[in-house]
C-alpha cells in the first residue's frame, strides 16, 4: 500500500500547485515536501510531475495517484462523519426477545420506524437460550430475558416482571376453575405450553396435576399470535405470559382468571457489557422498558 503521508502531501501539492504554498499548509518545509514526493515516486515505481520552471505538471501516473489519494480523503471524511455522528433515527437496531413480548413490542416500534426511513429494526422472536448465545456473539445489540444472565460480557437491567397466565374464554366464571374444570375444557397447547403447565399447574394443583404430557390438549398452534384464537372463540383454556394476551387482537373475548398462587417471571434487558450505547440503542431500550412497564 501506498504511504498515506506521502499520499496526502502529494494531493495537497497538486491541489497548492506550488512546493512551497504545499509546505505552508502542512507545516514541512519545502525540501521536507520533494523528499516526500520522491519516495512516494519510488514506491510507485514513475515519475508523477514534469517540472516546468517553478511549476509542474501531472504525468499519467500522477494523475492516477492523484485520483487515489482524492478516493482516501472522501473515504476518511465519510468514516469520520459516521463515527462521529449519532443519530437517532440512522442506523440498525438488532433486539431478540420472546414471541409474547416481540408481539407487544412490535406496535411500540412501528411509529419510530415510520418517522424514520434510514431506520433499520431487526425485532427477532426467540427462545431463551438463542436469545441470550445471540447476545453474547453479538448477533444482537439487546435481547429481553427472563433471568439476569450473569454473563462476564453482557451488563443487564431489571425491568419488572411478567405474570404467567391462565386464559379462559371471556365469558368463563371469574372463580377459579378446578384442575377437573380445566380438562373437561381442554388445553390449546403450543411449543411453550408444556412448560407453563408443569410451571403454573403444578403450583396451583399439586395432587391433581398429573403431568403436561397428561393433559387433554383440544389444538396444538405453533404461531404465538394465533394461539389465543382457538379460546376466544369459546374453545378450550392456554397458558402464556401477559404480553401474549395483551398483544392478541381480540383481547376482549378472553379473560385471565386468577389462580390461588401466581407465578410472575422476570424480564431483563441485557446487551454487551461496557459498549457505549449509541442514540438509537438508547431509545430502543426506552420503548421495550415501556412495553414492560404495560405488564405490570
Amino acid at each position: 500500500m501506498l504511504n498515506a503521508t506521502w499520499l496526502e502531501t502529494f494531493t495537497t501539492l497538486c491541489e497548492a500547485e506550488h512546493f512551497t504554498r504545499t509546505a505552508a499548509r502542512l507545516n514541512m518545509t519545502q525540501p521536507g515536501v520533494s523528499q516526500h514526493l520522491r519516495k512516494l515516486e519510488a514506491q510507485v515505481g514513475q515519475s508523477l510531475i514534469t517540472r516546468q520552471g517553478k511549476s509542474f505538471t501531472l504525468t499519467p501516473a500522477g494523475e492516477a495517484v492523484l485520483a487515489l489519494g482524492q478516493s482516501r480523503r472522501a473515504q476518511e471524511d465519510a468514516l469520520r462523519r459516521t463515527i462521529t455522528a449519532d443519530d437517532r433515527d440512522s442506523g440498525t437496531v438488532r433486539i431478540a426477545c420472546s414471541g409474547s413480548f416481540a408481539m407487544l413490542l412490535y406496535p411500540a416500534l412501528m411509529p419510530w420506524m415510520q418517522a424514520a426511513p434510514d431506520l433499520a429494526i431487526h425485532l427477532q422472536a426467540a427462545p431463551q437460550a438463542q436469545v441470550l448465545s445471540g447476545l453474547i456473539d453479538g448477533q444482537f445489540d439487546v435481547g429481553v430475558l427472563d433471568a439476569d444472565p450473569g454473563h462476564p460480557r453482557l451488563q443487564a437491567t431489571h425491568l419488572g416482571e411478567e405474570e404467567l397466565c391462565l386464559v379462559l374464554p371471556a365469558d368463563a366464571p371469574d372463580t377459579p376453575p378446578s384442575f377437573a374444570d380445566l380438562q373437561a375444557r381442554g388445553m390449546i397447547g403450543h411449543p411453550d405450553g408444556d412448560a407453563y403447565a408443569d410451571d403454573l399447574l403444578h403450583l396451583n394443583f399439586p395432587g391433581a396435576y398429573p403431568g403436561a404430557d397428561r393433559l387433554r390438549v383440544r389444538g396444538f398452534v405453533n404461531q404465538i399470535g394465533q394461539i389465543p384464537a382457538p379460546v376466544a372463540q369459546g374453545v378450550g383454556y392456554t397458558l402464556l405470559p401477559r404480553s401474549g394476551v395483551e398483544a392478541f387482537a381480540r383481547r376482549d373475548l378472553l379473560k385471565v382468571v386468577q389462580l390461588a398462587k401466581r407465578r410472575r417471571h422476570p424480564l431483563w434487558l441485557a446487551g454487551r457489557r461496557g459498549r457505549t450505547m449509541s442514540a438509537r440503542l438508547r431509545y430502543a431500550s426506552e420503548l421495550i422498558a415501556l412495553a414492560a412497564g404495560q405488564l405490570s
